[in-house]
């Protein structure tokens, strides 16, 4: 979505300003200034007053000198990245920057290191249902440094992690309960209300206020309704005695009744532009021509009975305010037009529409038209702007779009129907394009351009369905057939048989096509595609810095924020979380994939959710959470079943295999490969080059395997053939992870001098490109081999003679840390390895965690805190003098401490 304009901006990023009859919440302030928490979650239904009490929080903030910055959400922020770009606003009204020379301003990144104190508020959070975005926030609360605090306001219970959250003691959560009056805070309402009122209002007798109080639960929406009816009605009407009730039928009858008793011209005027997000004069008059609009928006504002400022200053009454009903409000006006005026609200959707198209807004005037129904002048703007849009990348937003739309009326609109198919293949995924391609009838279209789009659209589909071979011919037929004279279309086309040839093991067609797509589309979205692919490439044969140059190009080619998620596809952005991942940044790969990680699940790349997902188990096994880690993989393993891939399937158990051989776990390592054999699966894979398993294949699981608990010498053959495929067709990468297990694999069978020799090899290719997980994702084994390298660089002239290679050696001593006593060259044995004996709760510790239990399992399993655990840890580690947990148990099975 293009950036929000500052007019936007300005009334997103500012709360309500404050009216007279606000009742101070001191109890709520005082709570959450004086608390070290990560979050607040201020949650309640509507009218309980959850704004108002984050603006007090806020204003006590500032009085402490703490930063801070406001932002209200509406629907359009499930654009990735248009939330990103008020973010960014946002970030900076908090003073936070950072330095420009790597790139433009990463608000992500810079919250995450901001050393100054402050407050985010983040208002209306509930519209956020974006899996992209919840995982940006859920990035932002998880990275907050120690002076940093995020206040969310939201009706229902967000998806941002809360139980990690409140078990960590991060998280405060000021609810319902919390938000409702007391029976002092609503005698300070009504004492505020006659100071305030527009005529004389009686004071209301303590056994009737107690009793309104009672009956209205506190209910803040609830309680100032009944005060505008008792200002009209007088305490004598018997008015409190007959009412009755909490629920939201009461706020209909109040608001109906304060709404009975206006003019004429200001009842008129609020049902009419109750279908508004926002009012401002110039819009309103567009939708109520005979009314004064500027005059009747400075009476309500300066009545504070119907409209809250958005804008800065509380708006001006003229033109330069900016204002919105009160949500409980809103809901009611527009039930009552549509119950009064029923033919009325698409009318004025209708000239809502009018009024953005005539101003250059086409999204809001496309919106307004959906809602309102009307199908037909949504799709002759759609007509004029979704080419636009999709060579923007701007799929979500097309895809939203045409789901609202019925298909009898989209196929009256042909030159569309092949962008609804574009946007719903990369956000539904290739299998619900493909049953609205069989459906629309596209693919025979009379018109020439709509059945060439349509057939470039097919070789695609197939390789999202993992169907390579049949994307090959049908993609040779549709190259046959261009250039169509459509540049878009024919720029995919051209990416995708790139794709599929190189998958094919053709590099060399495959890059004579990614030129043909750079020369002929100029598409942002193409761009990114194929940048990406060229990336892929460089990847594959080694060059690791071009790739990730290419990939980070890729991502930030449709937006100046560092962690966008290219418009709703996750191509790019998985690749670049793997380039970044590899050269061990892995807080910032774990950054990337809380945004790409649900687009590549949700889109159903089959790759992408395999590298994905992998990367994810091992950032959380590598972080020492061993529940997250298995848990990723089953969820990968199930996306697998569910979409009918076993590709996916299987890389699920393959990396679970893994994982369970760092664990030591020799027998269960060995049955999870054996499920994950599927002869031809790996047949196929051995006759192409998928991205997922460039790293990760059966050949070389097993001799992995082979090297931590069988045949070393066995493996060392299988790893030679295997080595000799990969070079003969440089796919150089995949020979630099065989060459760091045929190191393993002689380190293992006691031929030291050649172990040592090979790995040196690894180093100098290694430390050229910044590999640093391809070789440490190799577990405990391959750091004894770090530091014999090490050891011997005394002799070994490469390493004197290259200071690149002599950094780099100093920074993998440092990752993988000490070397283990058992693996020293004059090895102890037994207790004597270790610097004081393990206690006996310290093995019992030791055996759960070879079991793969959590933390929180473990405590729950020795009835101790999570913190004792900790410090059990920390004492292991201490005495094995291992760096990690995974280190900790090798040690331990080694020395014969545990099994």
């Amino acid at each position: 979505m293009s950036p929000p304009t500052p007019r936007i901006l300005e009334t997103k990023l500012n709360p309500p300003a404050a009216n007279a009859t606000q009742v101070p919440r001191t109890a709520i302030r005082e709570e959450i200034a004086a608390a070290a928490v990560k979050l607040v979650l201020v949650r309640a239904p509507a009218g309980f007053g959850k704004t108002t009490a984050m603006a007090q929080i806020r204003e006590r903030m500032e009085a402490q000198g703490i930063a801070t910055a406001w932002l209200t959400l509406d629907r359009a922020d499930n654009d990735v990245s248009r939330f990103l770009d008020c973010l960014a606003e946002a970030a900076q009204r908090l003073g936070v920057d950072e330095p420009r020379a790597n790139g433009p301003f990463d608000a992500v990144a810079a919250l995450a290191t901001h050393d100054a104190p402050f407050t985010l508020f983040l208002d209306d959070f509930e519209v956020v249902q974006e899996p992209a975005v919840l995982g940006l926030v859920r990035e932002i609360v998880e990275h907050l440094p120690r002076r940093g605090q995020i206040v969310i306001g939201s009706r229902g219970l967000p998806d941002l992690g809360l139980g990690r959250l409140r078990a960590r003691g991060q998280l405060i959560e000021i609810d319902t309960d919390r938000l409702r009056f007391s029976l002092e805070e609503t005698s300070a309402f009504f004492g505020l209300r006659m100071a305030h009122a527009k005529q004389a209002m009686q004071a209301l007798p303590a056994d009737l206020l107690s009793q309104l109080h009672r009956k209205t639960e506190g209910w803040v929406a609830a309680i100032w309704l009944a005060s505008m009816a008792l200002e009209r009605h007088g305490t004598e009407t018997g008015f409190v005695e007959r009412f009755s009730g909490s629920d939201r039928a009461v706020a209909d009858y109040l608001a109906e009744d304060v709404l009975a008793h206006q003019p004429a011209d200001i009842r008129d005027f609020l049902l009419r532009t109750s279908i508004l997000r926002q009012l401002d004069a110039s819009v309103c008059q567009a939708l109520c021509p005979r009314a004064d609009c500027a005059a009747i928006l400075e009476r309500l504002a300066a009545s504070n009975l119907f409209l809250t400022p958005v804008s800065g200053d509380g708006g001006d009454g003229g033109n330069g305010g900016a204002w919105r009903y009160h949500s409980l409000f809103a809901d009611f006006l527009r039930a009552r037009l549509a119950h009064e005026q029923p033919g009325e609200t698409a009318r004025l959707h209708l000239a809502a529409a009018g009024w953005y198209e005539s101003h250059d807004r086409p999204v809001p005037a496309i919106d307004h038209a959906i809602e309102g129904g009307d199908h037909p002048y949504a799709l002759a703007l759609l007509d004029s702007y979704a080419a636009q849009f999709l060579e923007q990348g701007r799929m979500r937003m097309l895809a939203r779009w045409f789901s609202a739309i019925p298909e009898h009326q989209l196929r009256e609109h042909p030159f569309l129907q092949p962008i609804a198919l574009w946007a719903t293949c990369f956000t539904h995924g290739p299998w619900e394009a493909m049953r609205m391609l069989d459906q629309s009838g596209c693919l025979e279209s009379p018109i020439p351009e709509v059945r060439a789009s349509a057939h470039t659209l097919v070789p695609l589909l197939l390789a999202m369905q993992d169907r390579h071979d049949e994307a090959y011919e049908a993609g040779r037929q549709s190259l046959a057939r261009l250039p169509t004279g459509l540049p878009f279309a024919d720029s995919v086309l051209l990416n995708g048989m790139a794709h599929i040839l190189a998958v094919r093991g053709d590099q060399h067609e495959a890059r004579r096509m990614l030129e043909a797509a750079r020369e002929r589309g100029s598409s942002t979205f193409n761009r990114m595609y194929t940048e990406s692919l060229a990336g892929l490439f460089d990847l594959h044969e080694g060059r690791l810095r071009q790739a990730t140059a290419r990939l980070r190009m890729a991502v930030d080619s449709t937006h100046a924020v560092s962690y966008n998620h290219s418009h709703g596809n996750a191509w790019a952005g998985v690749l670049y979380a793997g380039a970044v991942y590899e050269t061990n940044q892995l807080v910032q790969a774990e950054h990337l994939l809380n945004v790409y990680l649900p687009l590549a699940r949700d889109v159903g790349l089959p790759d992408h959710m395999i590298l994905s997902h992998v990367m994810r188990s091992r950032l959380a096994f590598h972080a020492g959470d061993i529940d997250a880690a298995f848990q990723a993989l089953t969820e990968l393993e199930y996306l697998g079943h569910h979409r009918q891939l076993p590709r996916v399937v299987a890389g699920a158990k393959l990396e679970r295999s893994r994982m369970l051989l760092l664990q030591g776990n020799g027998p269960a390592s060995r049955d999870e490969l054996a499920r994950a054999d599927d002869p031809a699966l790996w047949e196929r894979e051995r006759r192409q080059r998928l991205p997922a398993h460039d790293l990760d294949y059966m050949a070389l699981a097993r001799a992995r395997w082979d090297i931590a608990f069988g045949d070393a010498r066995a493996a060392l053959e299988a790893l030679d053939a295997e080595l000799h495929a990969a070079l003969a067709v440089a796919h150089n990468r995949r020979a630099l992870k065989l060459r760091v297990l045929r190191a393993l694999a002689l380190q293992a069978a006691g031929d030291t001098a050649a172990a040592v020799k090979e790995f040196e090899t690894v180093l100098q290719a290694a430390s050229q490109e910044g590999f640093v997980r391809l070789i440490l994702d190799e577990g405990p084994a391959v750091g004894a081999l770090v530091h014999r390298y090490a050891q011997s660089a005394q002799e070994a002239p490469a390493a004197r003679g290259d200071p690149i290679l002599a950094d780099y050696l100093q920074r993998l001593l440092q990752l993988v840390g000490p070397m283990p006593a058992a693996d020293a060259d004059a090895p102890a044995s037994g207790a004597d390895a270790m610097k004081e004996p393990l206690t006996r709760k310290e093995i019992r510790v030791l055996q759960l965690l070879a079991e793969g239990y959590s933390n929180s399992a473990m405590a729950e399993k020795l009835f101790v805190s999570d913190s004792t655990v900790r410090t059990h840890l920390r004492n292991i580690n201490m005495k094995l003098d291992a760096k990690s947990r995974t280190q900790a148990v090798a040690i331990a099975r080694r020395l014969g401490v545990i099994r």
